[in-house]
């Protein structure tokens, strides 16, 4: 129709004026990196636009362990592949230095772009294999209503929004944190597991879905065994884990 072929053509032009517009900022001016603010030239990503510099820096190179997170040694892990109950976890890094630094960053009010940088880091550390997976969608680890309130938002939902982008799949908040706990860096390791056991509940979308949860810092994995035993309770095929950071020690 008429009217169709005119409404197509107005989506076109405004795609790209948009396009043009963009161009022309940044020629004006260019892209920073979202932790340094130095200009970035050709970034690949501009929607999260991370200098390569800082991407070395908070990318780590060693291999870890895909049952539970921890560095290799020679090739192995002391856990045997045993130690947790999730399909599979991949980190960006160890929580330490400067990407323990972001994390608390992107954790402060204004953090989104912070966070989405870290996302994006995470989906280039393990593309290959978040792709081998194969997950139909991407959730975070729910935080508690009167948490969110207080922080004024949540950091697992802005990288699980981000790396859902990444690799062009659903986000789904199909979790939900039945009551308010503790903060599990306020407790002793032994007394992480219980203070999350029964704590989330999961809605019926995810029966017979691969689902990809993703949190921004993990220690001795309670919070996401037990998001996932709720999954696998409503009926989750497989559940992994992407987080940005793992403790490697306790950090208090």
């Amino acid at each position: 129709t008429v009217g169709g072929v005119e409404m197509a053509w107005i989506a076109n032009f405004r795609e790209r004026a948009g396009r043009l517009l963009g161009q022309g900022l940044d020629l004006l001016c260019p892209p920073r990196c979202l932790f340094c603010r130095v200009d970035v030239a050709d970034p690949e990503n501009a929607a999260a636009v991370v200098c390569d510099d800082c991407a070395g820096r908070l990318t780590e190179g060693r291999d870890r362990c895909l049952a539970c997170g921890g560095p290799l040694t020679a090739g192995e892990c002391p856990c045997g592949g045993r130690c947790h109950d999730w399909d599979g976890i991949v980190v960006l890094a160890g929580y330490d230095g400067e990407i323990r630094e972001a994390v608390l960053a992107a954790k402060r009010p204004a953090g989104d772009l912070l966070a989405a940088g870290l996302a994006t880091l995470l989906v280039a550390r393990h593309r290959e294999r978040l792709a081998a997976w194969r997950p139909d969608l991407v959730t975070p680890v729910p935080m508690h209503w009167q948490r969110r309130v207080r922080r004024g938002g949540s950091l697992a939902d802005g990288l699980a929004r981000r790396v859902a982008a990444e690799l062009q799949l659903p986000f789904r908040a199909v979790l939900r944190r039945t009551r308010a706990t503790v903060m599990q860096n306020e407790l002793e390791p032994h007394q992480r597991r219980a203070n999350v056991a029964g704590v989330f509940r999961a809605g019926p979308r995810v029966a017979g879905r691969r689902v990809l949860l993703v949190d921004d810092v993990t220690t001795t994995g309670s919070t996401l065994a037990a998001c996932r035993a709720a999954l696998a309770e409503a009926g989750a095929a497989a559940v992994y884990a992407g987080v940005v950071a793992r403790a490697d020690r306790v950090v208090r």
